[in-house]
């Protein structure tokens, strides 16, 4: 992983642990989003709005997340967030796919089915944002 320090590595010394404290963190956000969503508007137009819902609010907070506590990266914020929407894209395919399979064949509530998936997509986030969300280039003298 790239980009300067951000202040969890105080705390951690370790990127990666950072990086997956605030995936931690983000994933009981996201779930919490969901769970939000499901009671209000899944109630009206039905968990793949939740889904959607949800993404929308997770990807927000969880840049900010990333962006403050663990890469620290200055400028470029429009380009960090197109990449890290492109990772969480993946993830919400994925998700996507699996979530009416657990509900409609597996016949799992909404809620636990995507209580199973987070696994999935926080590995996928993980490698993602790893690798490329926050990537800087190298500066050599």
């Amino acid at each position: 992983m790239t980009g300067p320090d951000g202040p969890l590595l105080r705390l951690f010394r370790d990127r990666r642990v950072a990086f997956l404290f605030v995936g931690v963190i983000n994933t009981v956000v996201g779930f919490v989003w969901f769970a939000l969503f499901d009671i209000t508007v899944g109630r009206l137009w039905g968990y793949m709005v939740t889904l959607l819902f949800a993404h929308v609010a997770s990807v927000l907070c969880a840049f900010v997340l990333y962006r403050r506590l663990v890469f620290r990266v200055r400028g470029h914020v429009w380009t960090d967030l197109v990449r890290f929407e492109t990772v969480y894209l993946v993830s919400l395919g994925i998700n996507a796919v699996l979530l009416p399979l657990l509900v409609e064949f597996a016949h799992l509530e909404p809620i636990v089915a995507q209580a199973l998936i987070v696994f999935v997509t926080t590995l996928v986030s993980y490698f993602g944002h790893s690798r490329f969300s926050f990537r800087r280039k190298e500066h050599t003298p």
